[in-house]
């Protein structure tokens, strides 16, 4: 099983998925936004599978400090424009294991995922 999760390296969230996978063992690849990027193919294959409204982390920090107006009016192509920008604008973390996606972290989702 190929695995990769998507996210930022100081974020609590992915720390408490990393330390998930690595206490069970998993095998996984870590894919920091901030040093590799996110290119626009895979936000729009996240966006078509889950919408936008979930891809799109509106709770964070770098949401909250946009202009008003880049928030007002969202559509997926300028929730993609924006997440490509400023990655940190993405949902952490993103799991892809063998292309099957969970997003966010939810022990009982990745339990079921890992069979753990």
């Amino acid at each position: 099983m190929t695995v990769t999760i998507y996210g930022i390296k100081n974020c609590d969230t992915m720390k408490k998925a990393r330390s998930w996978l690595e206490g069970r063992g998993v095998a996984y690849r870590f894919h920091d936004y901030k040093a590799e990027g996110i290119d626009r193919a895979h936000l729009r294959r996240w966006c078509d599978e889950f919408g936008w409204e979930t891809v799109l982390n509106r709770s964070g920090t770098t949401f909250r400090n946009l202009p008003e107006a880049d928030k007002q009016d969202m559509t997926a192509e300028k929730a993609i424009a924006l997440m490509l920008t400023q990655p940190s604008m993405i949902k952490r973390p993103v799991l892809d294991t063998d292309g099957k996606l969970l997003i966010g972290f939810k022990p009982e989702l990745y339990e079921a995922r890992f069979g753990a």
